[in-house]
Order: structure tokens, then C-alpha cells, then sequence
């Protein structure tokens, strides 16, 4: 049986690494979080090296793997990309007139998403449960997220450079406008996979969290992103009949906007 505080080992090890908010407001929720998540990925192989399983292994490494990528992506993006800086100019609040308060709110937040976004995995080698065809399951549809998602952030790199002032229609984006977003849904309900038959009782209730709230945060991230290019490119009729046939999120779902569900924020 492992202590209770274990979880919140997770939780401080977010908070430790989401600090670098501190310095750049944005990377409470890029960088921090993925090099939040690739941390929380080798703390739990650390934890519960004594009964690790073939299963829990692959998902710890997933996390890292994943972390890495996307923190790595966010850092390159954020610290060398000048269209990206740009395109960002009046979208992020700058970060020097953010009170206090709100920044410790907001990273103890983000912190403990974190934590709980992990927490599948967390539980079922809190409860050191063996392995089941449900946690390679879930590692799959969490490599399936990842390939997706890097695959996404690919094509729009290429298609911005042939042409930045356009938005990008090519590729995985004739089927969903962001599908990088979907990858990370996809990747998190593969985590959620992994927890079935080991998480316990209340420990849903944390999972739940976790789920959801990353979940929330992609659709509020689609809303900005679509706030951002009905701006840009508005007036374009291409763009309109883009729009207007390319599901914004889910394919083959008919949701083509979400701008008008202004609570959609984050």
C-alpha cells in the first residue's frame, strides 16, 4: 500500500515545473505544461519502481515522450517563431500586467489539471494492479494522439512557410480545422483508457477531473484559434467555404463553429 501524499508529490512536481509561468505568463499553460507532464511521467516510474508493470512502464514513457514533443514544439514556437509572436500580438495578455493573484491562481490550477490529467495511469499503479488488455489499449490510442497531433503541427508548419498568409486547409485539416487539438483529445481519452479496471471508487472523481478539464481546454482553444482567423481572414471566400464544410474539432460531427459559446474560455 502506498501513502495518500504520493498524489501530491505529482501535484508539487507540476507547480515546480509550471513555476517558469513566473517569467513568461503564457508558459504557465505551453511549457509548463508539457514539460509538466514528461516530469510526472518519470516521477511515477520513480514512486512505484517496486511494482511496475509492463503496462505502467509504456504509459510512463508515453508521457515523457509526449511532454518532450510538445514542449519542446511550444518552446521552439514560442522562442524562435517571429509569425507566431506576430499572429499572438493583443491574443495573450502580457504577462507584466497580470496581478499577482491571478497568476498564483492561475498556476495552482494548471498545476494540479496536471496532476489529475495523469492521474489514470497514477491510480492504477497507486492500486498496483496488473496489467490488462485495457492499459495497452489506451497506450495505443495514446500513440495514435501523438502521431496525430505531431502529423498536424508538420503540415501547418510546411503550409506556412509556402504560404503564411493563409490559413491552412490542406492535409489532416480537410477533415477537422484543428487537428492537432483532436490528437490531444485523442492522446488524453487514451490515458483515460488506460485507468479501466484499476482506478477505484472516488479515484474516478479525480480522472473525471482531469479529462474534462483538458477537454474544456481544447474546445476553448478552437474557439480563440477560430476567433483569431475569422479576423484574418474573414473576408475570404475561401475561407468562408472553408469554414462552413470543415467540422471546427470533431469529424464527421456537424460543428463548424463555436465562437458564439462565449463561456468556452480558459
Amino acid at each position: 500500500m502506498y501513502p495518500a501524499w504520493y498524489f501530491w508529490l505529482l501535484f508539487g512536481l507540476a507547480m515546480l515545473v509550471s513555476s517558469i509561468g513566473f517569467k513568461n505568463y503564457v508558459w504557465f499553460i505551453s511549457l509548463g505544461y508539457g514539460f509538466s507532464i514528461a516530469a510526472a511521467g518519470v516521477l511515477m516510474l520513480i514512486l512505484f519502481g517496486k511494482t511496475l508493470t509492463a503496462g505502467t512502464v509504456l504509459c510512463c514513457v508515453i508521457f515523457f515522450l509526449y511532454g518532450c514533443r510538445l514542449g519542446g514544439y511550444l518552446a521552439y514556437r514560442e522562442l524562435k517563431s517571429s509569425s507566431y509572436k506576430k499572429n499572438m500580438v493583443g491574443e495573450i495578455k502580457d504577462g507584466k500586467t497580470v496581478p499577482m493573484g491571478v497568476k498564483l491562481a492561475i498556476w495552482v490550477t494548471c498545476a494540479l489539471l496536471y496532476a489529475t490529467q495523469v492521474s489514470p495511469v497514477f491510480y492504477r499503479m497507486f492500486n498496483t494492479a496488473k496489467d490488462n488488455a485495457l492499459v495497452f489499449i489506451g497506450a495505443v490510442v495514446m500513440v495514435c494522439g501523438i502521431t496525430l497531433e505531431s502529423a498536424a503541427d508538420i503540415q501547418k508548419n510546411k503550409a506556412k512557410k509556402v504560404n503564411p498568409r493563409r490559413f491552412v486547409d490542406t492535409g489532416l485539416f480537410r477533415i477537422v480545422r484543428c487537428p492537432n487539438y483532436l490528437g490531444e483529445m485523442i492522446f488524453w481519452t487514451g490515458v483515460l483508457i488506460s485507468g479501466i479496471g484499476a482506478v477505484r471508487g472516488w479515484q474516478w472523481l479525480v480522472c473525471a477531473i482531469g479529462y474534462c478539464g483538458i477537454i474544456f481546454v481544447m474546445f476553448s482553444g478552437a474557439r480563440r484559434l477560430e476567433v483569431r482567423q475569422n479576423k484574418n481572414y474573414g473576408k475570404d471566400p475561401e475561407y468562408q467555404k472553408f469554414v462552413k464544410t470543415v467540422p471546427i474539432l470533431l469529424p464527421f460531427v456537424p460543428l463548424y463553429s463555436v465562437e458564439k459559446y462565449k463561456w468556452l474560455v480558459a
